[in-house]
């Protein structure tokens, strides 16, 4: 049997310019992990995450480090002995008792060394020397020529993760370090070398697909014994064989679904490698597999071609966010952080997550989460706004991370698409690449259409592969073209307010948003200005956006007016970026039989920052939060125009149809009913979009400032206003507060003596470990609403502060009319 020592402890560190002022000749390391976090542990650095600092440690990134660490080993003649490295970051030299077994160009990979003939009896010293990712990439640039990248650094030219070197979200925080585990693994006569497992269904059967590889050291016969569900097989695999292929048939299995639509069983999947003459037990592979089918629909239509994944025969409207690596040290994210992150995208009715393709390939944890979760997993290969040489090394480098990955990833039951790149076509096409690139230059197109399509046709077989996002299918179609394919839109929040976001109706849409900063406690937590303003250092500094600041305030156009203080400019911002994407949101959903997803940059954050997200680095929900749980709800009553009128649309992406009366009233903002409907029964289908065209007399208007549309469907409302709020007769909110204590909490009742918009309490402002329920309420005069709020701290209703706990547009608009 295998016999693995992890090698995670008495490591050190050591800076290799011995010039560097302050530093100790050791540092104590801790293995997984990195520089940053070595030098931060050991009090040699400031928090990088925190006001200004990350600049003062750009000099980390620029220096070259080695690992170092001793372990008890033993030569023996009837083993292999092999040191494995699942991540190093990212050029590096491995040197086992002094001599070299081994260099990595790769953080996405895994590297296996063979040190039989180098182990001694007693202390083995194991070093790993990484070399500047920046002076690695300026040899690059020399080797490959200039290729055209959107943020700074070589990230493009070297395999690592792409957002270390800055994006317009995140930190310029260089890494190097062993970011996952070490070991040494001991084995004799044969080993699993590479296992490819899907799980997919035939009719009413689950069907396992198996293909096994093994190293042998010696002549040994082997069998590979399978077990699923009660159903077993064993093959054998000769002395001349190295690997096999084999297929295992669960009848009627439970099948797995995306959350929203039903349960996830999962099925332990074993392996055994055994020795065929003794029946000793060499190897195991154990995996738990769900069975469902999958296909992505892109075939024509009558509105271009579509880009609908079907699950189980069902064509789902995809109700997604985009994930980032959750933290700029990647060690740092555990299983439990993970999970705890998945499980407030499930709350906030995202069924799908899209790994992003300027990160990494994220640890086995973050999948298996998924599948027990049923939250779908979009998959980048690693290639994001860069032009890409195509050339030795990068593209061995490529094929060997790509093999790694897809046999790792391909068993989850979760991941639903190999997607090629992110926004690289598009940049070739339209960012003005094309006259940087040489004729004949490699750019990246062949990894897209040709090497990895290649790859994931050979070893996985049953997943779709698409070439990137955006894109329309073909070369010969413009890449974001609205009819074809998936589609980014970024005039929205670049150019011009969300408004435009109705005149768009893509097939798929992969990336839009609006940005907002974090909470305010984690504001606190990270700036400590004097005054906080958007504009102090460290305020402006946790902002990586070009022109960020403005386009925040440009956003508001039209909708709010600009605020006069920091207060006011952090719930106004966070307020129109919730209300944007829930605008875009609800439009796409109205159009299902056209658009089939909507996908929100981006769900999480890796530190401090003004950002696209919805949860920031702490795991604060932002008021978009609550605006994509609303948004997303299966069942979603919007109001939207349709021709010249407006129409009332309920979607339903429940596996029941939804029967139920429609009403309708329109409203001045007192509360005075002005006209009113009835419509006993409106049928929306499961998996459907139904219009239902309001009347005249609730339509039209009298004094557009002062009057609303309400249409309401069981439980689902919907609200309509003829002018934006800045222009809306809001009044100065006149509210009661009542608090009682709860298990775990606290009951916040507000009651409404006027008419109150987007109601929001800001739990943070309270304490800041406090979670509220529910935000952006919007309440009639005579309302009442519940937030219950999750906190340890003590609360009355005296700290429930309008203006700084409860807010609302109403206090942003009125009296400004």
């Amino acid at each position: 049997m295998i016999e693995k020592t992890v090698l995670n402890s008495g490591w050190t560190l050591s800076c290799n310019d011995t010039a560097r002022p302050g530093l100790p000749e050791t540092i104590a390391a801790t293995v997984p992990g990195c520089v940053h976090l070595d030098l931060l542990a050991s009090r040699l650095i400031p928090d990088p995450y925190i006001d200004v600092n990350e600049i003062t440690n750009d000099w980390i990134g620029k220096t070259d480090w080695t690992y170092r660490c001793s372990f008890e080993a033993a030569p023996d003649d009837d083993r292999v002995q092999e040191l494995v490295f699942d991540g190093l970051d990212t050029v590096a030299v491995i040197a086992l008792n002094g001599e070299e077994i081994g260099r990595s160009f790769n953080m996405h990979r895994t590297y296996r060394f063979d040190v039989s003939p180098l182990l001694k009896t007693g202390a083995n010293e194991l070093t790993v020397s990484f070399r500047s990712a920046y002076a690695y990439g300026a040899e690059m640039e020399k080797h490959y020529g200039y290729r055209p990248n959107n943020y700074p650094g070589p990230g493009n030219l070297m395999r690592k993760m792409a957002c270390n070197f800055g994006w317009d979200w995140g930190p310029t925080l260089v890494t190097s370090g062993l970011w996952k585990p070490v070991r040494l693994e001991s084995w004799d006569r044969a080993r699993l070398v590479e296992t490819r497992v899907s799980a997919s269904l035939a009719g009413g059967d689950g069907l396992v697909k198996i293909h096994a590889k093994v190293a042998r050291h010696g002549e040994t016969t082997c069998r590979l014994a399978a077990a699923i569900g009660g159903v077993t097989t064993t093959v054998v695999i000769r002395p001349e064989e190295d690997e096999v292929t084999f297929e295992l048939v669960l009848p009627s299995p439970k099948l797995w679904w995306p959350h929203h639509l039903g349960a996830q069983p999962l099925y332990p999947l074993t392996l055994e490698l055994i020795d065929d003459a003794g029946g000793d037990l060499l190897d195991t592979y154990e995996r738990e597999l769900g069975f469902r089918s999958l296909r992505l629909d892109t075939s024509a239509d009558a509105h271009g071609s579509a880009f609908t994944f079907v699950i189980n025969d069902v064509p789902l409207f995809i109700a997604g966010a985009n994930w980032i690596p959750d933290d700029c040290f990647p060690s740092r994210v555990t299983a439990e952080r993970y999970a705890a992150r998945i499980e407030e995208a499930k709350a906030a009715n995202i069924h799908m997550l899209r790994v992003w393709g300027g990160g990494i390939f994220e640890r086995d944890e973050f999948y298996a989460a998924c599948d027990r979760m049923g939250m779908l997993v979009w998959q980048d290969f690693l290639f994001a706004c860069a032009a890409y040489p195509e050339e030795e090394p990068l593209t061995s480098e490529v094929e060997a991370e790509v093999r790694d990955n897809v046999v790792r990833l391909m068993p989850h039951a979760s991941l639903i698409l190999w997607n090629g790149n992110n926004e690289n076509i598009w940049g070739f096409d339209e960012w003005g690449w094309r006259p940087i690139i040489k004729a004949g230059e490699s750019w990246g197109l062949g990894y897209y259409l040709d090497l990895l399509p290649r790859l994931c046709a050979e070893l996985d077989p049953d997943r779709p592969y698409y070439p990137g996002s955006p894109y329309s299918g073909s070369m010969e179609i413009e890449p974001n073209a609205d009819a074809h394919g998936c589609k980014h839109i970024w005039d929205v929040w670049n150019d011009v307010g969300y408004e435009v976001y109705r005149d768009y109706i893509p097939r798929f849409c992969s990336e839009f948003g609006l940005q907002a900063p974090a909470a305010w406690a984690t504001i606190e937590e990270s700036v400590h200005d004097q005054p906080l303003t958007p504009q102090s250092n460290g305020v402006f500094h946790h902002q990586k956006a070009t022109l960020g600041n403005d386009k925040l305030i440009r956003g508001l156009a039209g909708h709010l007016p600009e605020p006069k203080t920091m207060d006011d400019w952090h719930f106004a911002t966070q307020l129109n970026q919730a209300r944007a994407i829930r605008f875009a949101i609800e439009h796409m959903r109205s159009h299902r039989e056209i658009c089939k997803g909507a996908v929100v940059w981006q769900f999480n954050d890796c530190w401090p920052v003004t950002s696209w997200a919805a949860l920031d680095s702490a795991g604060r929900r932002k008021p978009l939060w609550y605006a994509l749980q609303a948004a997303y709800d299966p069942r979603l009553l919007t109001i939207q125009p349709r021709g010249r009128g407006l129409a009332a649309v309920a979607v339903n992406e429940r596996t029941l149809f939804w029967r139920a009366k429609i009403s309708g009233r329109r409203l001045k903002l007192d509360g005075t009913v002005l006209a009113e409907f009835e419509f006993w029964r409106l049928l929306c289908d499961r998996f459907e979009a139904k219009a239902f065209r309001l009347p005249e007399d609730i339509v039209s208007h009298d004094l557009p400032k002062d009057e609303m549309i309400v249409v309401e469907m069981l439980d689902r409302r919907a609200f309509h206003y003829f002018v934006e709020d800045i222009e809306l007769a809001l009044p100065a909110p006149r509210l009661a507060v009542d608090v009682t204590g709860t298990e775990g909490g606290y009951a916040v009742k507000v009651t409404a003596e006027n008419f109150l918009k987007d109601l929001c309490l800001m739990a943070d402002r309270l304490d800041p470990d406090a979670v509220v329920d529910t935000m952006l309420v919007t309440l009639l005069p005579g309302e009442g609403h519940v937030f219950a709020v999750k906190t340890a701290k003590v609360i009355s209703a005296n700290d429930i502060v309008v203006g700084t706990v409860l807010r609302s547009a109403n206090d942003l608009v009125a009296g400004r009319q």
